[in-house]
Parts: structure tokens; C-alpha cells; sequence
């Protein structure tokens, strides 16, 4: 089957996300008229995430597709351009954008983050088993099927996706051995349903001010550390000379390099000592996950180098450059989005729709009884549902200083992962029509 969209080069398909992206800022800054209005109702972060997503719906790019060769073998062919922003520019912009990062401000902020997060995991854990009863009750077929077959052994998958990443995912489709040729149904609920509550997320953003209002939140140290990270930002504001700018790119991809060269050492070194590292079931596969060791030691990085001189980069405008990163990783997630795609399975999508309702019910609960803010809600929550690649995007979209709440906090989400999923996976399989 060639299915292969009307653009298939990677630096086209570049090239267009870039001028998406640019249609998208000069809009926005449109003062008047019928741009303004559009802007109150979709912010611009969300129409640089929906964008990608509609051209990519229209089959003009794709992140993946298959052709036919000239012999008649079927080829998958994949779009590299989210590879290298989740690998390369995530990495730069992380540590760009904790370059400046106030530590102690940042402890400030309080428990409210952690107890949001942690609302987020239990959450998915709750919620996969209740989906799955309350669709058995109208449709048992859904969310039946016997031995390798069993749709909970699939949506086990979701749940280490959900909570964790990409290796718990894996780690789940390792230990529950689902039919591989049914796989493909989990992963497009895993990205549908993830990609709608990340579009919704993103347009609560610019109604935050009237949820912390309902939830009679107090976002007063989140506001604190907004602010002592503008003004030192003003203090220390310079027109950025051709050296600053190198000097920013040095440190972001010198970090980037060290980053790949710890992550690749530390899980091949950890994988060669330690069984319970190569072992899915166990907590400790996480360290054996590459990915996940690039983000930990480029925001740890970032970090460091907020107590040396190279904070006062921020000034020459690290973070602005970090922030274009994130904005170009955000038009590759969007292009990802496939809006056809929604109903293609209704079945398993309405399981992942009342999963993701559950933890979003949660979550709201709990925000409105300890009146923690819509950006603790957020956070908490794409922490676990899309981890480290989408965590920093919905905390920067708040403030630039606040990406690195998110990539720790997803950080804990890749380390619960496994074990939150394997819970997860037996509750469903109680749950799961006989």
C-alpha cells in the first residue's frame, strides 16, 4: 500500500513547520482586528502545535508512511525531523533554558507540584481498570479477547506510556507479550488521546488566569519566581553580539554532546553490571533507557551552569533561543497528529477518552481542594502523559524559567513508570470481561 504524502523530504517538510511557525508569531503580534480575537480564543502555542497536525491530516506530510518498490516490497519510510528535535534541540533548550534557573526560588514553589504529579500517575493506575469496566458494560468486545490476545495486555502499553515514556512502554509489550499485529491499535489511542488532552492543555493556557480563579488557587511563588527571573533577566539584557550568540549555540550543543556521550556510557555500563537494569519488570530498566539519561544530564547541566558566569548569557538571550527549540519540537509533535485518525478505532479510542477523563476528573479535584494552580494541573499531568518530550513545553508556554519543573517532574515519571503500569495491567486484567 503506498500511502505517501504529497511532501516526503525532510527538509521541505522543514522548511514548511518553519513557516508555520513564523505565520503563527506574526499573527499573534497583530495588536487589532480579526487576528487579536482569533488569538483570545486559540493561543499561538496551540495553533503551532494544530497546524503541523492538520497538514499532516491532509496527507501534505507525514511522520511515517509506506511505498511500494519497484519489485513490490512494501517499505515503511519515517520522517526524521522529531528525532532530531526530541534528541538534539530538546537537550539545547533544556539547557538554555535552566541557564538562569533560581534553585532555591524553584523549591519555593512548594509541594503542590508533587502532589499534582503524583494525582496525575494514581490517576492513569485508577483509570485504566475503570475505563475498561464501564466499556465492558456496553461493548465486552472492546476490551476482551483471550491470552496474547487480551485487549488489557494492549492497553498495558498505554499505561506505561502514560505514566512514564517510551521504555516503560516497551518494558510493558515485553513482560505481557500482546500480539504484536494488534500493537498498532495501541499506539494510535496512546497518541490520539495524548495529543487531544495536549491540545485542550494548551488551550487552557490562555485561560489560566480565570481556572486559578474557580480554582481558588494561589499562584503567588509561581508568580515569584516569574518575576525574579524577569528582572534579572532586565538586569542583565544586552543586544547580543555575533560571539554571545556562538557562544550560546557552544554551550547548548557542547551540553547536547555531553548529554548523548553520558547517556549512551551510563546505559550500556549500567546494562553490562547490573541484571535488574536489563529486567522490564523492574523499576530499574528505567536507567538502562538512553533517552532517559540524555534528559537528566542536559537539565542537571543546565543546572551547574546557572551557579558560574554562563548564567549571565541569559541576557544575550538563551532562553529566547532555547524557547525557538521548543517551539520547532512542538510543530513535530503536532505533525505526529493525525486528525483522521480519531475515529479509525472508536472502540479503544473511547477506552483511552474515558481513561484520559478519569485522570483529568482527578486531577481537577485535587487541584480545587489544596487550591494549587492551573500550571501545577498541567505540569503534574504531561509529566506523566507525554513525559520529558512535552512536560517543558506546556511549563515554558507559562514561563521560560518554569521548563525545568517539568522535565524534573517527568524525570520521577520515567522512574514510577513500570511499576505504576504493571498495576495498572493487573487491575485491568480483574476488570476485563471474561
Amino acid at each position: 500500500m503506498n500511502n505517501a504524502p504529497f511532501i516526503t523530504d525532510d527538509t521541505i517538510v522543514f522548511g514548511l513547520l518553519m513557516l508555520l511557525l513564523a505565520f503563527v508569531f506574526y499573527t499573534s503580534n497583530i495588536k487589532g482586528g480579526f487576528w487579536k480575537k482569533f488569538y483570545v480564543i486559540f493561543p499561538s502555542l496551540l495553533m503551532c502545535y494544530l497546524l503541523p497536525s492538520i497538514f499532516s491530516s491532509l496527507n501534505i506530510i507525514s511522520p511515517e508512511w509506506s511505498e511500494i518498490t519497484e519489485t513490490g516490497e512494501v517499505v515503511t519510510k519515517k520522517s526524521s525531523i522529531y528525532f532530531v528535535a526530541s534528541r538534539y534541540l530538546l537537550p539545547a533548550a533544556l539547557v538554555l533554558m535552566t541557564l538562569s534557573i533560581d534553585l532555591k526560588a524553584m523549591f519555593k514553589l512548594g509541594p503542590k507540584a508533587l502532589i499534582m504529579f503524583f494525582t496525575g500517575t494514581v490517576g492513569v493506575i485508577i483509570g485504566a481498570p475503570l475505563a475498561v469496566l464501564i466499556v465492558s458494560i456496553f461493548s465486552p468486545e472492546t476490551v476482551g479477547g483471550a491470552g496474547f490476545d487480551a485487549v488489557w495486555r494492549g492497553l498495558s502499553t498505554v499505561a506505561g506510556s502514560w505514566i512514564g515514556g517510551g521504555a516503560n512502554q516497551a518494558a510493558m509489550l515485553e513482560v505481557f507479550k500482546y500480539n504484536q499485529e494488534k500493537y498498532g491499535a495501541m499506539v494510535l489511542v496512546d497518541i490520539v488521546v495524548a495529543n487531544i488532552w495536549m491540545a485542550v492543555l494548551l488551550f487552557g493556557i490562555g485561560r489560566k488566569e480565570k481556572i486559578d480563579k474557580w480554582l481558588k488557587a494561589d499562584s503567588s511563588s509561581i508568580d515569584e519566581l516569574k518575576d525574579k527571573m524577569t528582572a534579572y533577566s532586565d538586569n542583565v539584557t544586552r543586544n547580543p553580539s555575533l560571539t554571545d550568540l556562538m557562544i550560546i549555540l557552544g554551550i547548548a550543543f557542547s551540553a547536547v554532546g555531553l548529554a548523548h556521550w553520558g547517556s549512551n556510557s551510563l546505559s550500556e555500563l549500567l546494562k553490562a553490571n547490573f541484571d535488574v537494569v536489563n529486567d522490564p519488570t523492574s523499576f530499574a530498566s528505567t536507567f538502562g533507557d538512553r533517552f532517559f539519561w540524555m534528559v537528566s544530564i542536559a537539565t542537571a547541566l543546565g543546572i551547574a551552569f546557572s551557579f558560574t558566569k554562563l548564567k549571565t548569557y541569559e541576557g544575550a538571550g538563551a532562553s529566547k533561543i532555547g524557547s525557538v527549540f521548543i517551539y520547532i519540537l512542538v510543530a513535530s509533535i503536532g505533525m505526529k497528529m493525525d486528525l483522521g485518525s480519531v475515529m479509525s478505532n472508536p472502540g479503544l479510542l473511547i477506552v483511552g477518552l474515558i481513561w484520559m477523563a478519569i485522570h483529568v476528573l482527578l486531577l481537577v479535584i485535587v487541584a480545587k481542594l489544596i487550591r494549587a494552580p492551573y500550571f501545577f494541573l498541567a505540569v503534574g499531568s504531561k509529566a506523566n502523559i507525554g513525559g520529558a518530550a512535552s512536560a517543558p513545553i506546556v511549563a515554558s508556554a507559562f514561563h521560560p524559567s518554569l521548563a525545568s519543573v517539568g522535565v524534573l517532574l517527568a524525570v520521577f515519571g520515567y522512574v514510577l513508570g513500570t511499576y505504576g503500569a504493571l498495576l495498572a495491567a493487573y487491575l485491568m486484567e480483574i476488570a476485563a470481561p471474561v
